[in-house]
């Protein structure tokens, strides 16, 4: 399983913020102190509004972003070596996962319910990718098609030894805007004076 690291840098966007303050504190204008710090005048106005209100404790980092994820770092790991057991080993008959079966099976380890859609963001974080199985009729004998094509696709395959080459007449109709010939045909006749 990959280790994962935040999408944003907390204790960066913190400390631009109290760069803010120190700024806002010495008197400079929204507009300049977004210009310093490189940031939107709507991020300043708002860092602002909260110093007014609160001073530099308004300003501190919240902690994360977004909701806490539903299954802890344990769960996802017991998902995973759940999972390598494949499909069988969980009472499917077939050895196909599924998004749905996945779901399934989350349910039943954790006893909390995924939508089968949000099942892949999941996945993706255990380092599973998308797989197709190969579609073949089950009725299919290898032995027989490898048979056929290496028999009677040859001699399919092979062109009559006296074969003239193909006939290059035109098949479709003369347009009537178009130029007439003197040959029906051949491209390069000229034209009737």
């Amino acid at each position: 399983m990959k280790a994962f690291r935040p999408r944003r840098d907390f204790k960066g966007m913190e400390q631009r913020r109290k760069r803010a303050a120190q700024l806002f504190k010495a008197g400079k204008k929204q507009a300049e102190v977004a210009r310093v710090l490189g940031v939107s005048r709507q991020s300043v106005s708002r860092w602002f509004l909260s110093f007014l209100q609160g001073g530099l404790q308004a300003l501190k980092a919240a902690g994360r972003a977004g909701r806490k994820p539903r299954l802890g770092a344990r769960q996802l790991a017991r998902l995973d070596a759940a999972l390598r057991l494949g499909p069988k080993a969980h009472g499917f008959p077939t050895s196909l996962w599924t998004l749905r079966r996945v779901a399934t099976v989350i349910e039943k380890l954790t006893g909390v319910k995924y939508h089968p859609g949000h099942v892949w963001r999941i996945l993706h974080q255990l380092d599973w990718s998308l797989q197709r199985p190969a579609r073949q009729a089950r009725e299919r004998n290898e032995e027989a098609v490898q048979e056929w094509v290496s028999k009677r696709w040859s001699e399919i395959k092979k062109k009559p030894e006296n074969s003239a080459p193909g006939s290059s007449l035109r098949t479709k109709a003369v347009s009537r805007s178009g130029p007439r010939s003197a040959v029906p045909g051949h491209p390069k006749a000229k034209r009737p004076s």
